[in-house]
């Protein structure tokens, strides 16, 4: 059985040439695919609780 529940979202990321290169690099280094790398990194941002409290 097949486990599709990474097809929630596709998203493209433009990354200057810079970026690019240290993300390939480390992913090299740990042998890790950038899209698990990027995930993580997405997973550790603190994001702020929302209160819907209308005041926007």
């Amino acid at each position: 059985m097949t486990n599709k529940k990474w097809a929630v979202k596709r998203i493209t990321v433009n990354l200057a040439a810079q970026e690019a290169e240290k993300l390939e690099k480390y992913c090299q280094q740990t042998g890790r695919p950038a899209t698990d790398v990027i995930r993580e990194l997405i997973r550790g941002l603190s994001v702020a609780e929302d209160t819907n409290d209308g005041n926007r």
